[in-house]
């Protein structure tokens, strides 16, 4: 686990792009997420995280490429990141990881070998 001797903040990872900018082509839209973190971009990691990843599957890419840089959740252009207050349904304390909103794991499906 990251220790970096800071104490975990709320962050929402919200959508900004337009349902039509050409960046979802690649990412799926995932609505809003709540994440607690060290920093904004320990949030979009924590996020993208989240997510099932090829090496997790058998399907392409394989040994070893990973899918996490491509992440919706990491690009600036699909998603904006700022600091949630903590709420009676939404506490700062507990461990680094998605506390509210769906990170949906099938964004990925296997391919058939022809």
């Amino acid at each position: 686990m990251l220790n970096t001797g800071e104490s975990l903040k709320l962050f929402r990872l919200v959508p900004v792009a337009a349902p039509n900018d050409s960046n979802w082509d690649v990412a799926e839209n995932m609505g809003e997420v709540v994440v607690r973190a060290f920093s904004p971009a320990d949030a979009r990691v924590v996020a993208a995280q989240a997510e099932l990843d090829f090496t997790e599957i058998d399907s392409m890419p394989a040994e070893g490429n990973s899918t996490r840089d491509a992440s919706a959740f990491r690009n600036e252009r699909l998603y904006a990141v700022r600091e949630q207050k903590p709420t009676i349904d939404i506490r700062q304390e507990g461990p680094r990881g998605v506390v509210e909103g769906t990170v949906s794991v099938a964004t990925i499906k296997p391919t058939q070998v022809l």
